[in-house]
């Protein structure tokens, strides 16, 4: 994995190429390169993970009389397959690293060469001859991109901050940026970077730029398809692309670990892994996330259940892996609050990405590579919300039904220009309308696929998120085999009976993997990603937080009320603020990480 930038019919010079390399360096340790005409500088910096030797970028190729420039971050999963495509018709290569073969199947398909990449990546690609740049993104936005049309040519990076190194950009936050922070964060609007001016490339999508032109399209999106395997043929063809994408995601030249937490989705990915290694006469390295005083202080809730670590025991007493725990204090997270909002570049999911930062800094000194299992509950229908029918009849963001609470948060000026209601519902009325559904479907399964999207285009892309920079930001890279697009391209015409098997959450998953799992894990409830129940927690972030309301020159005092702020200490929570896991601790904290963002970033409103 790695980090990857470029500068597209602007002026630039030593120096700023410098500053910006300097953005990239955490994402990618281990080399950096440019390449530099007059139209045109691409930037990159790597971490290691396929042909140390041969991989290094940008990398370019001659073919049919033109120059070929990539800048690559990813990784492809189905790299021999097209490889020998490509040699069939006529490439020769130098290495074996997947960039190799994205830049070949480039010059031999164009922008078609998406269509076959099975992978998660974000690249370009300068044409020197025709002094035009190509820039793709994953189909399930797994590998970020930004961009910015900006004084006639063009910015992209891996993150933001790269952008905002370029003289002449400013980090400047009008109506809908604060609208982005306040009502929807920390989730995003497709497609939003939220400083103004700083648009993210959606996931299944590419674009163009020349001549101080850009144009985009979409090349992949959820089609639905009539589903015609009875319940026996989807169970087995479910359990083949599950464990094809674990198998194909163990690829690396460097040591691999996963992610465990005791439930569904990490265990059936350790367990593939932990037999593979086996194999190879290996142990498999596995991670694990506790917090200092959850033996005592846990609580068990409709979102969060059971606490993970008697089934993270079951699972290491089944396949024997080589475990680590990493322990973490209420100390530990509010001391890495100011890093995971530098890593995400915005305000993200409180202690839930403070955790994963700092759990990430101690996986990195055993792997470089760890496979997570993220975006399961997305396509198999795993989350409360897809099965609590008072929530899935309301309108509106499922994980999000606080749009009230929020908007009373706004400074009077802002929520006059803004309008929050409609902001809001109107972002959910487009999603609604973007879905693809057969004609001639009943009332519950459109809802249901409704649903998927919404997850889909949202709440998925929050996690994957929060996955990718507090990893990245630590030089790790994270995998997660349940995005492979196969499985979501099928589960997508799966119906809604078949998923909820036997009325259990993720059922028909459950059946795929039967006899891969100790049938406690297997049969677990759900629970999501661990959060400390510390109250030394509530008092370290509540203490923080009076000491910014405190402070008039406090930057989130610009854009909401210090009342309504103070009411955030003592409020009733009828819905976490986001998600499953977000209530008053992880509230206040998302205001910490706002107040500190626009400090930090010395964020103008215009």
């Amino acid at each position: 994995m790695c980090a990857i930038a470029g500068i597209i019919g602007l002026n630039y010079d030593e120096e700023t190429l410098q500053n910006i390399l300097k953005t990239m360096e955490r994402r990618g340790p281990d080399g950096s390169g440019t390449h530099c005409t007059p139209d045109a500088a691409l930037l990159h910096t790597r971490l290691a993970i396929i042909d140390p030797q041969g991989g290094k970028q940008p990398m370019t190729l001659n073919w049919g009389g033109q120059d070929y420039t990539l800048v690559y971050n990813g990784e492809l999963y189905n790299t021999q397959e097209l490889r020998q495509e490509l040699i069939a018709a006529g490439h020769q290569f130098t290495g074996h690293s997947d960039t190799e073969v994205v830049l070949h199947a480039y010059a031999e398909f164009g922008a078609d060469c998406v269509n076959r990449f099975n992978g998660i990546f974000a690249f370009a690609v300068w044409e020197e001859k025709n002094r035009r740049l190509f820039l793709a993104r994953d189909r399930m936005g797994v590998k970020p991109l930004f961009y910015k049309l900006h004084d006639g040519g063009l910015l992209f990076a891996s993150e933001i901050k790269s952008i905002l190194a370029y003289p002449t950009v400013e980090a400047e936050l009008d109506g809908e940026g604060v609208a982005e922070i306040i009502l929807m964060g920390p989730g995003r609007t497709p497609g939003c970077g939220v400083f103004y001016g700083i648009q993210e490339l959606e996931p299944g999508c590419c674009g163009w730029y020349s001549q101080g032109k850009w144009r985009w399209e979409r090349y992949w999106k959820l089609k639905d398809r009539e589903h015609t395997q009875n319940f026996q043929e989807t169970v087995q063809q479910v359990r083949f692309l599950v464990l094809d994408a674990i198998r194909r995601q163990m690829v690396s030249d460097v040591p691999i670990g996963t992610f465990l937490s005791g439930g569904l989705d990490s265990s059936i990915i350790t367990a593939v892994c932990a037999a593979e290694r086996k194999k190879a006469g290996e142990q498999l390295d596995t991670f694990s996330v506790d917090y200092v005083g959850n033996d005592r202080f846990f609580v068990p809730g409709k979102f969060q259940p059971a606490s993970d670590n008697s089934y993270i025991q079951i699972m290491q007493d089944a396949i024997g892996t080589r475990h680590h725990w990493t322990v973490l204090s209420p100390e530990d997270l509010v001391g890495a609050g100011e890093a995971a909002t530098i890593a995400r570049d915005l305000p993200g999911m409180a202690d839930v990405d403070f955790s994963l930062l700092a759990f990430c800094k101690e996986i990195r000194p055993y792997v470089k590579v760890a496979l997570s299992g993220e975006c399961a509950d997305e396509i198999f229908g795993g989350y409360p919300w897809y099965r609590d029918p008072e929530v899935r009849a309301r309108e509106g963001f499922p994980w999000a039904q606080n749009i009230r609470q929020r908007s009373a948060l706004l400074n009077p000026d802002f929520a006059e220009q803004i309008e929050p209601e409609e902001y809001v519902a109107s972002r959910y009325r487009k999603t609604l309308e973007e879905c693809d559904i057969l004609p001639g479907t009943g009332p519950e399964e459109t809802r249901m696929k409704q649903m998927v999207n919404l997850n889909f285009r949202w709440f998925m892309q929050t996690l994957l998120d929060r996955k990718d920079r507090m990893s990245m930001f630590n030089g790790l890279e994270v995998r997660v085999p349940f995005c492979d697009y196969r499985i979501a391209e099928y589960l997508y015409g799966i119906p809604w009976q078949f998923k909820d098997y036997q009325g259990q959450e993720k059922g028909l998953l459950r059946c795929a993997v039967e006899g891969i799992l100790p049938e406690p894990v297997r049969l677990r409830k759900k629970s999501p990603y661990p959060k400390t129940y510390n109250p030394h927690y509530l008092e370290l972030v509540e203490k923080r937080f009076r000491q910014v309301l405190n402070d008039p020159q406090s930057p989130i005092l610009q854009i909401a009320r210090k009342d309504r702020l103070e009411g955030l200490i003592t409020e009733d929570y009828t819905w976490p603020w986001y998600g499953q896991l977000m209530k008053a601790p992880q509230t206040l904290a998302y205001m910490l990480q706002v107040n500190f963002w626009m400090s930090h970033y010395r964020v103008k409103l215009r």
